[in-house]
């Protein structure tokens, strides 16, 4: 079990963060940018299950400058709260406190970075704009196809949902013709796959993912 630290971005701001400890040293440090429903219970689940295979990691509460300590569940109404917030965050604002996340794991070694949902969008902005990052691996980003032209400084594999209603497969396959360079594996199956409290989780492509990201830290991280 991890446990609430507090990070201060470069403008100052100063926002919580759930770190995971690994057992003995780390091979390295991770960023996992949560969803639109905050550093919650499933975030932190996935923050410990890397922590579990050795990294040092940091889950920031990216919400923390619209609504502080924020987070939720899946039911319809917190879907729509949640929503209203993603709305209201600004993208360069969450590059700033990755940006404070990543200075925080330095001690650890290298750094990668993973993110689900709107985080999947701030993961592939951060391998574009934030220095430090080793590899990055962002799942289903709905706001990816706006910035398929960002130039990335890492390896990047992205992870889609072929049934993605969020995300049509079409917009996911601009990107990958936008970016040859990246790795993208498709899923059969829908967006937030990986989240195993959500309807649309699907555990087989919720296991290949993480085995994948898993050998991209291994080979780029530790």
């Amino acid at each position: 079990m991890g446990s609430m630290i507090e990070l201060t971005a470069a403008d100052g701001f100063k926002f919580g963060a759930y770190k995971a400890e690994p057992v003995g040293k780390p091979r390295g440090g991770l960023v996992v940018v949560m969803e639109i429903f905050g550093a919650n219970s499933h975030i932190r689940s996935v923050a410990d299950g890397y922590a579990a295979d050795g990294y040092l990691v940091i889950a920031p509460a990216m919400f923390d400058r619209v609504q502080p300590g924020f987070e939720c569940g899946y039911t319809p109404p917190e879907i729509e709260v949640a929503r209203g917030l993603m709305q209201k965050a600004k993208l360069d604002d969450a590059i700033k406190d990755v940006e404070a996340a990543v200075a925080a794991l330095q001690g650890a070694g290298k750094v990668g970075i993973v993110g689900y949902c709107w985080g999947g969008t701030v993961a592939w902005k951060a391998a574009a704009e934030v220095a430090g990052i080793s590899c990055s691996a962002p799942h289903y980003g709905g706001g990816i196809p706006n910035h398929a032209t960002l130039q990335a400084k890492c390896p990047v594999a992205f992870h889609w949902g072929e049934k993605d209603q969020s995300i049509p497969l079409e917009a996911a396959q601009k990107v990958q013709a936008a970016q040859p360079g990246c790795e993208h594996f498709f899923y059969a199956a829908g967006h937030g796959f990986n989240c195993d409290q959500r309807p649309s989780y699907d555990a087989a492509s919720s296991k290949l993912s993480r085995e994948r990201t898993l050998a991209m830290l291994h080979k780029y991280v530790g």
